[in-house]
């Protein structure tokens, strides 16, 4: 039987338009997402708290390619009905579909509060509707939720990380769990353009303490977060360049112990575009 690592292969890909309900677009993203299975990427991980309804269209798209919610966040779907979406998914299309899941951010849910706590009960009531621990994982950062992901889940996938957190992150979960750390990448050898690319669409997050906090646990300051994150913070969280650069750092999260790494490129562009050039040259450049 075929290992959820092995069905994931090394890369994956990182989008928030293709989690649209926008029925305008829906052939388009069924032809971006099969395009992605043919450029030989094994995964497609769903940005924007997508639900399981959103993974259906573009599992039924396609033939092999794993597609997960990246993150599902655990406010906004109640446990019991995902855990009946995600069993219908999977006898239709039997390992096709990966549960993530967050517990999302104070500043952006309402009834944000004890979020170790309510995902401990929110993985007891998957548990209960029969839902399995080898098909979720956990948006993980810190070791506490760490740990939850390597007794409760497959695995992790942390998002906007580095290889130094992904080593420590390798290290709490042991060697069998998943490790899928997304990666952000700007396909572009001009530095300043780069960074500046790379500045503004990290501005959302840098005003999100979960994340801030986790860069303070891994030796970034206070100063690293200011005007959009110092080049240091952008350079450690992010792949710009040309392929050498790009390909090397993709390979620095491996060799820190990433067993997937998930790789959302970032443009000029609204977040919600599909950079469907970007994905064929990466492509070329994993070769």
């Amino acid at each position: 039987m075929t290992s959820l690592k092995e069905t994931l292969g090394r890369y994956g890909i990182w989008n928030f338009g293709l989690r649209s309900e926008d029925p305008e677009g829906l052939t388009e993203r069924a032809e971006a997402t099969a395009e992605l299975e043919e450029l030989g990427f094994g995964a497609l991980w769903l940005g924007g708290s997508p639900g399981v309804r959103h993974a259906v269209p573009l599992v039924e798209a396609t033939s092999r390619l794993v597609v997960a919610t990246g993150i599902q966040s655990i406010w906004q779907y109640g446990a019991t009905e995902t855990a009946s979406e995600a069993a219908e998914l999977e006898t239709a299309h039997p390992g096709r579909f990966l549960l993530g899941l967050g517990v999302s951010h104070a500043p952006l849910t309402e009834r944000y509060g004890r979020p170790y706590a309510t995902m401990v009960e929110y993985l007891d009531a998957l548990d209960a509707a029969g839902h399995p621990a080898e098909r979720r994982v956990l948006a993980a950062l810190g070791p506490k939720m760490l740990k939850l992901s390597r007794d409760r889940a497959a695995g992790s996938h942390p998002y906007l990380v580095t290889p130094e957190h992904t080593a420590q992150a390798r290290e709490a979960l042991g060697e069998l769990p998943l490790l899928a750390p997304e990666l952000k990448v700007v396909l572009d050898t001009d530095p300043d353009r780069a960074r500046a690319t790379a500045r503004d669409y990290l501005s959302m997050y840098l005003g999100l303490p979960n994340y801030t906090n986790n860069f303070l646990r891994i030796g970034f300051t206070e100063s690293d977060f200011t005007d959009g994150g110092s080049d240091r913070l952008i350079d450690a969280v992010y792949a710009w360049g040309d392929d050498d650069r790009i390909r090397g750092r993709i390979d620095a999260f491996l060799t820190a112990g990433a067993d997937h790494v998930t790789l959302q490129v970032v443009e000029d562009r609204p977040r919600d575009a599909l950079p469907r050039d970007g994905w064929r040259r990466l492509a070329d450049l994993l070769k």
